[in-house]
């Protein structure tokens, strides 16, 4: 992570910037994965429902603001994003990094089948497909892969 970035739990307050971000991200990433299911308003109730709600979410924040963000959930690294301009700098490293101190005992994810670049980065990581499906169990249809990271045996 650049010395630029600090880590920190996210607040209510910043649901509209960890929205912006991930729709960014997404329609960025058209090809390598479908487009967000609903409208932007949508997004922006779904994630400020979460983060009133408590739900674990982590930021990087630089001198524009959020770069990266990821949920968690018991059990699962839910989201991971980061914005298009700090690809590639650690960031989702750093996030992952704090994912497995938060989760120790082990987590799972959902990625697309068709995102190859994030099989690349979790495979990095340690995470292993334990599951493939045709995608009729997701919001936009499309065929996706189970991750699990379980620590080391000592």
């Amino acid at each position: 992570m650049c010395i630029r970035d600090r880590l920190e739990r996210a607040l209510p307050a910043d649901a509209g910037e960890v929205a912006s971000l991930y729709l960014e991200a997404r329609r960025q990433a058209l090809g390598a994965i479908p487009p967000v299911f609903g409208t932007d308003e949508r997004v922006l109730d779904w994630l400020s429902a979460r983060l009133r709600n408590g739900e674990e979410c982590w930021v990087t924040r630089d001198e524009k603001g959020v770069s990266a963000f990821m949920l968690l959930e018991p059990g699962w690294l839910d989201q991971l994003y980061v914005r298009v301009d700090r690809i590639g700098q650690g960031l989702g490293s750093e996030l992952v990094k704090k994912a497995k101190e938060v989760l120790p005992d082990g987590m799972r994810l959902w990625t697309f089948q068709s995102n190859t670049s994030a099989h690349r980065f979790y495979e990095r990581h340690g995470f292993v497909v334990i599951e493939k499906t045709d995608g009729s169990n997701n919001e936009e249809n499309a065929p996706d892969v189970c991750y699990e990271w379980r620590p080391q045996a000592i």
